[in-house]
């Protein structure tokens, strides 16, 4: 037995991320959930604003900002950028974040974040209480500490941190299994998790050794 609610904002887990934007002394920091992808060739995202945030105007005036993924160790700041408005605070002095230029936009990235991925706007989309800014993905960094020696991003490991039901929720857990594990044959199956078994001894081999 289900019980039924109206309509609501119910999906979740979602991304909790740090939008950098705007250029100079207007550069600012606005903590968002409503962000995901979109699509895939060329790869886009969007970020949902309320008109009523300063970041809101910012981004209507540059059309171009950086998504910043959050870990456990940023959550607080992440908070407090989403608490707190721009136009009262210098949200890069309040919190110690530091400015890090991008490639290709004009604003800046969170330097301490993990992954930051440049985006500019192709189209905005009002909706209601909120507007939608699609963008283009058109270039994404990432810290070199959570790549492994095959190229692949360890970016649970990195301690990212989701949002459900108006709480942050670290996601450095164990996975449950990879795509196409529900058809993947046992022979596949236990060789991958050979394979990870052996990784997984390798990488601490290396961090003992460069514990010494």
């Amino acid at each position: 037995m289900k019980k039924e609610f109206k309509g609501s904002e119910m999906l979740s887990p979602v991304p909790a991320v740090m939008a950098s934007l705007g250029e100079g002394d207007e550069a600012n920091i606005i903590t968002i959930a409503w962000t995901g992808i979109i699509n895939s060739k060329p790869p886009m995202t969007y970020v949902s604003i309320r008109k009523s945030r300063h970041s809101h105007d910012i981004l209507m005036k540059t059309g171009e900002f950086v998504i910043n993924l959050t870990t456990e160790a940023l959550a607080e700041k992440a908070d407090w950028c989403g608490v707190k408005s721009g136009r009262d605070f210098d949200k890069w002095k309040e919190t110690g974040l530091t400015k890090e230029p991008a490639s290709v936009v004009k604003c800046p990235m969170i330097a301490e974040s993990p992954v930051n991925l440049e985006c500019r706007v192709v189209e905005v989309k009002e909706l209601g209480s909120h507007d939608m800014f699609m963008a283009e993905i058109v270039k994404v960094h990432v810290d070199e500490d959570i790549i492994d020696d095959d190229g692949h991003f360890d970016v649970v490991g990195a301690g990212l941190v989701a949002y459900i039901h108006g709480h942050y929720y670290g996601i450095k857990r164990k996975p449950l299994g990879r795509f196409g594990f529900s058809v993947m044959k046992a022979k596949t199956k236990k060789r991958l998790s050979k394979e990870a078994h052996e990784k997984r001894v390798e990488n601490n081999r290396r961090k003992r050794a460069n514990n010494k």
